[in-house]
C-alpha cells in the first residue's frame, strides 16, 4: 500500500508543479509605438536557420530588423542568413571572461536600434501571431517575458528528451518560483524592452555564466524588474537537436546539474518526489514476479496517463514514448550522470565545438 501513496503523491506533486500558464494568441495584431528588434545569435545553424527566418516573414506584426550574429559558423549559416536579407553580424573574437552565446547576443544588441529586444535561438519556430502576441504579453507583464517552446520531434532518439522537458516545463511553471529571487528566463525566447535591459547592463552582467538566461532573470529581478514565464503551446516551437543524438545529450547535460541551483527548495521538493515515483513505478519491470508487481503496475499507468495529458502542451512525442516512459527515464538518469561528471570531475561543459568552464572561464 505504502508504494501506492507514495507513487500518487508523486503523481499529485506533478500537478502541483505544472500551470497552464500559455502564452495568449492574440488575433489582433499589435497596434503599439515600439520598435521591435529580433537578435538571433547563430552557430552551425543551417538546418534551423530557415525555418526561423521564414516563420518572421510571415508574422502578422512584422519586427524592424532582424538581426542574426554568426557566431563563427562553419557551415552556411551566414550565405543562408543573407539570402533572407536581414542584418548579419560577423562574429568577433570571444574576450576572455565571456561566454560565446553571451557574447553573440550581446554583439547583437550592440548593432540593434529598436526599443523592445526579442532574443530567439535559431531553432525556434514561431506562428504567424507569436510576434504580436509576445509583444502584448510582454506589456501585460509590465516586464521581461520568456517562453518555454513546444517540442517538435521527428526522430525516436528526440523523444528520448520527453522527461527532460517535463522537467523544464515544471520547473520554469512552478507556482513555487514567484517569489523566488534566483527566478530564471528560459533562454530560447525572451522580450524585455531597451530601458530594462541597459538597466541591468543586458547580458554583460552574466559574461562568465554557462546558464546565461537563468542569472539573467535573477539580475532583472534585482532591478525591480518582473519575471513571468509561458508555455509556448499553439504559438512558440523549436525542434532541439535535429542534428544527432550527440548534441541532445551535450545541450541538455551541460545545464542539468547546474540548474537546479537556481531553483527554490518549495520547486526542488516536489520535483524530487515526482521523479522518485515515476523512477519507482518503473521498476516494474524487475520486479515483475513480485508481490509488488500490481501497485508497481498501477503506478506505471498513473504516469503514463498524467504524461498523456501534460504533453499536449510540452511537445510531440506519439504514443509510444509516454507508454515506454522507462525509455525517457533511463535516458534523464543519463543525461544527469554525464552533466555531473562534467561539472563535478572535469570542471567544465561542452557545447558546439567548445568547452565552457563552470564559473565562466573559456578552455579554448
Amino acid at each position: 500500500m505504502w508504494i501506492i501513496i507514495l507513487m500518487l503523491v508523486g503523481c499529485i506533486s506533478g500537478f502541483v508543479l505544472f500551470r497552464k500558464n500559455t502564452l495568449i494568441n492574440s488575433h489582433e495584431c499589435y497596434q503599439g509605438l515600439r520598435k521591435l528588434s529580433v537578435i538571433i545569435p547563430a552557430r552551425n545553424e543551417e538546418c534551423n536557420l530557415p525555418h526561423l527566418l521564414d516563420s518572421l516573414k510571415s508574422q502578422t506584426f512584422q519586427p524592424f530588423e532582424i538581426i542574426v550574429v554568426d557566431d563563427f559558423s562553419n557551415d552556411r549559416t551566414k550565405e543562408i542568413a543573407e539570402s533572407y536579407g536581414v542584418t548579419v553580424i560577423a562574429g568577433s573574437n570571444l574576450p576572455q571572461g565571456w561566454t560565446g552565446k553571451s557574447w553573440a547576443v550581446w554583439n547583437g544588441y550592440l548593432h540593434a536600434s529598436g526599443d523592445v529586444f526579442a532574443f530567439l535561438d535559431a531553432d525556434i519556430r514561431l506562428a504567424p501571431n507569436a510576434l504580436s502576441s509576445l509583444m502584448k504579453a510582454r506589456e501585460r507583464s509590465k516586464g521581461v517575458i520568456s517562453v518555454v517552446p513546444f517540442h517538435h520531434t521527428e526522430k525516436l532518439y528526440e523523444k528520448l528528451a520527453l522527461i527532460m522537458n517535463m522537467l523544464g516545463i515544471f520547473t520554469f511553471t512552478s507556482v513555487f518560483e514567484k517569489g523566488n529571487p534566483k527566478k530564471g528566463l528560459y533562454g530560447s525566447c525572451i522580450l524585455a524592452l531597451r530601458e530594462d535591459y541597459e538597466k541591468i547592463n543586458g547580458h554583460e552582467s552574466v559574461k562568465s555564466e554557462v546558464l546565461d538566461d537563468l542569472f539573467l532573470g535573477s539580475k532583472f529581478i534585482a532591478a525591480g524588474i518582473p519575471v513571468t514565464n509561458f508555455i509556448g503551446y499553439g504559438l512558440v516551437s523549436f525542434r532541439m537537436y535535429p542534428q544527432g543524438i550527440r548534441s541532445e545529450i551535450e545541450g541538455f547535460s551541460k545545464g542539468a546539474v547546474l540548474s537546479t541551483g537556481t531553483l527554490s527548495p518549495w520547486t526542488i521538493a516536489p520535483i524530487a518526489i515526482w521523479v522518485v515515483g515515476l523512477l519507482m513505478s518503473e521498476t516494474v519491470f524487475i520486479f515483475a514476479n513480485s508481490a509488488w508487481a500490481v501497485p508497481l503496475l498501477v503506478g506505471y499507468l498513473m504516469y503514463m496517463l498524467q504524461l498523456f495529458y501534460f504533453i499536449k502542451y510540452v511537445g510531440v512525442f506519439g504514443i509510444m514514448m509516454p507508454v515506454l516512459h522507462i525509455a525517457a527515464s533511463l535516458f534523464f538518469i543519463i543525461i544527469m550522470i554525464y552533466s555531473m561528471y562534467q561539472v563535478v570531475f572535469l570542471g567544465h561543459v561542452s557545447w558546439k565545438g567548445r568547452q565552457v568552464r563552470v564559473g565562466g572561464k573559456r578552455n579554448q
